[in-house]
């Protein structure tokens, strides 16, 4: 399957998704906060990043943007999840997301998007596509 890394402050929501990830078959690295997973995707180049959008040292959107600005990684797809996410919220777009999940989601949706933006395999620079 995937080499995925994590990027959640929350250790709960952290291990849970990771959890969720290996049990499908993944690889993941999971990081605390967006520093964390930077150097991780830099290290082990996965085929996606799921990213929370509000964490400590480094933002998901400066994130976002960092993987965005490397050649190596800017297509990447990163999938955001997050609570704060209101229709509107024009950080996903401004960031380059791929796709944005609001939480709490479930395992199935998360595994749903999880497969449709690895088969995808790319981010194609489209706005965000939203998962309901």
């Amino acid at each position: 399957m995937a080499l995925i890394v994590v990027a959640e402050d929350d250790s709960d929501v952290r291990a849970v998704t990771s959890r969720v990830l290996q049990r499908a078959g993944h690889t993941v690295v999971a990081a605390a906060d967006g520093a964390a997973a930077l150097q991780a995707v830099r290290q082990h180049r996965p085929q996606l990043v799921v990213s929370d959008i509000d964490m400590p040292r480094m933002s998901g959107v400066q994130l976002c943007q960092a993987i965005r600005a490397d050649p190596a990684t800017a297509a990447v797809p990163v999938l955001f999840v997050s609570g704060s996410l209101v229709p509107g919220d024009s950080r996903p777009v401004d960031a380059q997301a791929t796709a944005m999940l609001r939480k709490p989601f479930d395992r199935n949706e998360l595994l749903t998007w999880v497969d449709k933006l690895l088969q995808t395999g790319h981010h194609d620079g489209q706005a965000p596509m939203t998962c309901p």
